[in-house]
């Protein structure tokens, strides 16, 4: 059988079987390198070699953390969680309803217009969650808002955008790496109207959320009233304190737009968490004293997000070095000969496996285009259900895989007080409510495009 298959099955059994995600990916690649015959010693060089591709990621969403922590110390999130406690409160001190389902759709649609902004209008991707979530969990919590919505709501956001909107990241995945691949593959995309192409499987992932909205995670869900962190030392929030933390996140905001609007190579996320956390210090707003705590708490709090990211590398890296991803494509779609029904479905499946052992869709477009675009023209299929082919093949896995970042980032943000498990309350959540769909919706359009 496939090796890189059954890599991913290890894997996410593994995952599902609360073994850490860190252990299940390394045991996912082990199994994988050993099936393809590259033997123990290489198997481990691969993974080895992968891992310092996640090194990079892992610092900076580090410094991301302590960010987020030295602007909770000044008291800014603090503030809007008790603004937001005070208006769901009536006179008499007891929850006023009217308001209490106001603030929950507040938040709701709060999460998911941060998410789709953070893909164009303020590129930063994830780097929200750790600043805006955390500080509103206690108001999550006190609205009994089930935090699996948030984490749809957030990954939704964070997917669709990139996949059906041509600005920011998804100008990246659309146009820089989708239609140029394809491109380059042999088949003509020029005049294709991107937006309507994609828009079908847009479409399945909207309706994804409104499932989970109005139907999955609807009703209540009891959560402790747990600290974010231990805090020592507390310090007395000013409205300087307050006016200086929105300068700052305004500036370590501003410094990822200039350096991507000018092409720089160095991650601009590391960059303006350094300028951020600069701030914060240089100017009082979080003291010398209680720096190192702040520090601390921050970096423990995005410690696991960074394992976890690098072990993904290393996992790909195995992945990419068996040199079975074009085989499992291949072997795939030849079962199914010239029906082109049966042919589309297995092309998304392989797309969905693919994706969810390397965890990024980004990665995954330049390993099946080149595979994915020939059979597509031998099969008949027009050149926009072959850009609906791959793009939504590429998309499928990034919700729903333990090592992607549009899973890790909610989790990092809605369980920094231990109450969000990553498999159960991101990954399937995630997988059944956006995957599912998005699957369904790409069939569709291969059909009818």
């Amino acid at each position: 059988m496939n090796a890189v298959l059954i890599a991913v099955i290890v894997m996410l059994v593994l995952s599902v079987a609360r073994v850490h995600v860190v252990i299940a990916l390394f045991l996912g690649a082990l199994t994988g390198g050993l099936m393809a015959g590259m033997g123990l010693d290489s198997t481990l060089l691969a993974f080895q070699d992968g891992l310092g591709g996640g090194a990079k990621i892992a610092l900076s969403y580090a410094l991301l953390g302590a960010f987020a922590m030295g602007v909770a110390a000044a008291g800014l999130p603090e503030k809007l969680a008790q603004t937001l406690i005070h208006k769901m409160n009536g006179n008499a001190g007891e929850l006023n309803p009217k308001a209490v389902a106001m603030t929950k759709w507040t938040i709701i649609l709060v999460m998911v217009a941060m998410a789709i902004m953070s893909q164009n209008l303020i590129p930063v991707h994830i780097a929200f969650i750790p600043l805006i979530v955390p500080p509103l969990l206690g108001v999550m919590s006190k609205l009994q808002i089930d935090r699996r919505l948030i984490t749809c709501c957030l990954t939704f956001g964070l997917v669709t955008t990139y996949m059906f909107v041509p600005v920011g990241f998804g100008s990246i995945f659309l146009n820089d790496i989708l239609l140029f691949n394809i491109s380059e593959a042999g088949l003509d995309t020029t005049g294709m109207n991107i937006m309507k192409v994609m828009g079908i499987p847009a479409l399945g992932m909207f309706i994804g959320l409104l499932i989970a909205v109005f139907i999955s995670y609807r009703k209540p869900r009891t959560y402790l009233d747990a600290p974010i962190a231990e805090e020592k030392d507390k310090e007395e929030t000013s409205a300087y304190k307050l006016w200086v933390s929105v300068v700052a996140i305004i500036a370590t905001f501003s410094v990822q737009i200039v350096m991507q609007l000018m092409d720089f190579e160095a991650d601009g996320l590391m960059v303006g968490a350094l300028v951020g956390l600069g701030i914060l210090l240089l100017s009082g707003a979080v003291s010398w004293r209680n720096a190192d705590d702040v520090f601390t708490n921050g970096m423990k709090m995005m410690a696991l997000i960074g394992f976890i990211m690098i072990t993904a590398q290393g996992f790909a890296s195995v992945m990419t070095e068996t040199g079975q991803v074009e085989s499992l494509v291949t072997t795939t779609a030849e079962l199914f000969g010239d029906n082109k029904l049966l042919a589309a479905a297995a092309m998304l499946l392989v797309g969905l496996i693919v994706t969810m052992g390397i965890g990024s869709s980004f990665s995954t477009l330049p390993i099946i285009t080149v595979i994915y675009v020939p059979l597509c023209m031998t099969l008949g299929f027009s050149p926009a259900a072959t850009v609906a082919i791959v793009g939504t093949a590429g998309a499928l896995g990034d919700a729903g895989s333990p090592a992607s970042d549009s899973t890790l980032g909610p989790t990092m943000g809605l369980g920094a007080d231990g109450q969000h498990d990553h498999i159960r309350d991101s990954v399937i959540p995630t997988f059944l409510h956006l995957n599912i769909p998005l699957l369904i919706a790409g069939w569709v359009a291969a059909m009818v495009l």
